[in-house]
């Protein structure tokens, strides 16, 4: 049978949030309805003073729409951004931060993960998401257990460069991700339509961010590698402090114009003391697939020149290439259909340094012995 709105909507009307005895349409809380082949995900929305207790109403909002018949998963987001009426401002707002989610409060516990990177780009069109994922398949194939977590909302990107379109499943507590070329994944994108635009604003989008990050069933991992969405915003200042990253990897390409966005990416991470992995640039150089030539489209050498200025390391140059481009258009990166292809050698190069940045991250100190 075919899900209707309106459907969702009547459900809704059943559930009467505590304040003012209101159902929850009619007080104005659900916010970005959206029902995808039967997946249907919204938000609520309560006051910043009421964001501890309001737990029980989201899971009351999602069982009453999971009990209609055809529903496959429901997945509701808990934020907490607007004022009380006629009263003074919460005591995060008057600290400056009126945009916390409800969920925030420290960093999150994630138990059975490893180490969690980020990587990261000033800006966007500097393929990020591309790097991120040949770098988590790269991982897995050097005998890591990987997660990916695609942590762009309004522009998910990992859903089409991996192949995937099922729906991820949910035991009403943890969310599965879906397991492709070795690794767990997890994105919004996998959640709504892939034309679907996220109108959704900053607290939404840390209220998401963070239930993707510690709903989702990703244990046991060895590396959690998210892919984060471009800029230095709110959400990556969420994923920066609420998560509790080993490190970055900062993807530029030759351009100063990027290099500029890759310095401020940088110093945002060094601000909330997040160790810098390393520095990747991409596009390096094009690889003429006819006659194998190079050229140097976009400069050259710029974010070695970058990262030895800021004394981070330099991961390697990942180039340009057909092949490169293709397989992520067809949904099978290059480092899954040719692992021993000379296409995937830089990334494998790219992940091999992250392991050894990894290692001296979470080297123990030495101990002095007195004897």
């Amino acid at each position: 049978m075919s899900l209707e709105r309106a459907d969702i909507e009547a459900a809704l009307r059943t559930v009467i949030e505590p304040w003012s005895k209101r159902d929850v349409l009619s007080a104005g809380l659900v916010q970005g309805l959206v029902i995808r082949d039967r997946h249907v995900g919204f938000t609520i929305e309560v006051d910043p003073a009421r964001g501890a207790e309001a737990e029980p109403l989201r899971r009351a909002c999602e069982e009453a729409v999971a009990k209609l018949s055809g529903v496959l998963s429901v997945t509701a987001v808990l934020t907490a951004h607007r004022q009380p009426p006629g009263g003074a401002p919460p005591a995060a707002a008057r600290r400056g931060h009126a945009h916390e989610p409800a969920a925030a409060g420290g960093r999150l516990a994630l138990d059975g993960i490893g180490a969690v990177i980020a990587v990261a780009s000033g800006k966007g069109g500097v393929g990020k998401s591309t790097i991120a994922v040949n770098l988590a398949v790269a991982l897995a194939k050097l005998g890591k257990r990987v997660g990916l977590l695609d942590a762009d909302i309004y522009g998910p990107s990992v859903p089409r460069l991996l192949g995937l379109s099922q729906k991820p499943e949910s035991d009403g507590k943890k969310i599965a991700p879906i397991e492709v070329a070795g690794l767990k994944a997890m994105s919004i994108g996998l959640l709504v339509g892939e034309d679907t635009p996220m109108i959704w604003r900053g607290p939404m989008i840390q209220s998401a961010l963070t239930q993707l990050v510690g709903d989702v069933a990703w244990q046991p991992l060895d590396v959690l590698v998210i892919d984060m969405p471009p800029g230095t915003g709110d959400a990556q200042l969420t994923l920066a402090q609420r998560v509790p990253l080993a490190g970055a990897v900062i993807v530029s390409t030759p351009q100063d114009l990027a290099l500029i966005d890759a310095r401020k990416a940088i110093a945002m991470f060094e601000k909330t003391r997040v160790p810098i992995l390393g520095v990747v640039e991409n596009m390096s150089t094009f690889i003429c697939p006819h006659c194998g030539g190079e050229t140097q489209l976009f400069g050259h050498g710029g974010a070695r020149e970058t990262a030895g200025r800021l004394g981070v390391p330099f991961l390697g140059e990942v180039p340009l290439q057909l092949a490169i481009r293709e397989t992520s258009d067809a949904g099978t990166p290059i480092t899954a259909q040719r692992p021993d292809g000379a296409e995937a050698k830089a990334f494998f190069s790219v992940a091999e340094g992250v392991v050894r940045g990894l290692e001296r991250s979470t080297k123990a100190p030495p101990r002095i012995v007195v004897q």
